[in-house]
């Protein structure tokens, strides 16, 4: 019997070498619609609205070396996990994105992230 993933709440990525312009790009295609909420020293703030849902998002460039943090603060996005939003990204940037390997459960090993390119997913130790 095949059970349902558990869904996170919230999703979390991090996109190697594309700049906000390009991500804010994919999140205009991606959601129905997407409203700058402006900047703060952490980054630039996003509301964005999904099935009637309105979420807030963030993307914080140079988040993690040459990675872009992208923050989805809700349990209602088109994504159960951040491995599957991560496999989307990976293939509309055709680049390297990284997530938690699982849900922050205790006793969870925080530096285990997923690799994942549109080639290949693995799991590695990042440490930031």
């Amino acid at each position: 019997m095949m059970t349902t993933p558990e869904r996170h709440p919230d999703i979390e990525i991090y996109i190697k070498a594309h700049p906000l312009v390009r991500i804010e790009q994919w999140l205009r295609a991606r959601f129905d619609t997407v409203e700058p909420a402006g900047s703060t020293k952490q980054g630039v703030r996003f509301y964005l609205s999904w099935q009637g849902q309105r979420l807030p998002a963030l993307v914080v460039e140079k988040a993690a070396g040459n990675f872009t943090s992208l923050w989805f603060d809700s349990d209602q996005t088109p994504w159960d996990r951040d491995i599957d939003c991560a496999r989307e990204a990976a293939a509309e940037f055709e680049c390297e994105v990284r997530c938690i390997a699982s849900g922050w459960k205790e006793g969870d090993e925080p530096d285990e992230w997923w690799s994942i390119t549109p080639s290949e997913e693995k799991t590695i130790l990042w440490r930031g």
